[in-house]
């Protein structure tokens, strides 16, 4: 089984302010569904702000959607979403601890830190806004107040889009790596899992042995964090779009694109009708 998996935000999505290869979307459509490849989309947004972006900018419905940064699991099939309820059992087996109240209480009074709107919340994600500036206190203070309680794990990422820095604290067995790890072990895949990523909160599975790719947008932030990784662990597979493929520029979704053709999950084995010309 060959799988493509990608984040959403200025990853597939072309929402930031870097140049749009305006036939990739469809490109990547036809492409992905004519060679069988199932497609995983990995990120931030929730199921309503998923089907949002499907609808604004025309990329396909995944196969997959590893959702909510990873907490949450659904499958698409026949116009449908179903739940894994698998996955949910797999969290609160491996992550006893857990509990997204008590960290909320916990984490109530701390400066700088402001709790997201209930639509970014769920059993397993528990959300907030960070004033970046100073990140570092803010987030020595919460690893103090919670660090090793819960089974959890702090994720932090920058929207360079508004300024905003954005905190999960997430159970260790249900991130975005995680839940791909989960996903490539159903499917038989084992490590041979392409994804791709552009922002801080893509380190982990970036890092965690999938063959990674960063598209040419990828932030300052995410670049030294996966350069840093590799230095101690060569074995880490990482590819970084550079653009001239096949007349892409390799940001966005034709860094996706790139990527896929470089780990060889997409191929010239078949005829397209949307490759530039």
């Amino acid at each position: 089984m060959k799988i493509l998996a990608t984040d959403l935000d200025r990853t597939l999505l072309p929402n930031g302010s870097w140049p749009v290869d305006e036939n990739a979307i469809a490109l990547f459509n036809e492409w992905t569904a004519k060679q069988g490849v199932l497609v995983v989309y990995v990120t931030g947004r929730n199921l309503d702000l998923t089907e949002n972006a499907i609808r604004e900018y025309g990329v396909r419905f995944p196969d997959i959607l590893c959702g909510d940064v990873g907490t949450t699991i659904r499958h698409y099939e026949k116009g449908e979403w179903s739940m894994d309820l698998g996955w949910i059992e797999h969290v609160h087996t491996m992550s006893p601890r857990w509990d997204n109240q008590a960290i909320r209480r916990a984490l109530a009074q701390v400066i700088g830190l402001r709790e997201q709107e209930a639509e970014h919340q769920n059993e397993f994600k528990q959300s907030y806004y960070v004033d970046h500036q100073n990140r570092e206190s803010i987030l020595a203070e919460v690893e103090g107040l919670i660090s090793g309680e819960f089974d959890e794990v702090l994720v932090y990422s920058f929207d360079s889009n508004n300024g905003n820095g954005l905190l999960d604290v997430l159970p260790a067995s249900a991130t975005k790596q995680t839940s791909l790890e989960y996903v490539a072990k159903v499917y038989k895949a084992g490590k041979d899992v392409v994804f791709c990523g552009d922002s801080g909160n893509d380190v982990f599975p970036l890092t965690a042995g999938f063959c990674g790719v960063m598209v040419r947008n990828a932030d300052e932030q995410l670049v030294k964090q996966v350069t840093q990784a590799k230095l101690k662990n060569d074995a880490i597979k990482i590819y970084h779009c550079q653009g001239n493929f096949k007349g892409l520029n390799g940001y966005y979704v034709s860094g996706v694109l790139e990527g896929a053709y470089h780990y060889g999950v997409l191929d010239d084995s078949v005829e397209l009708n949307t490759f530039p010309s």
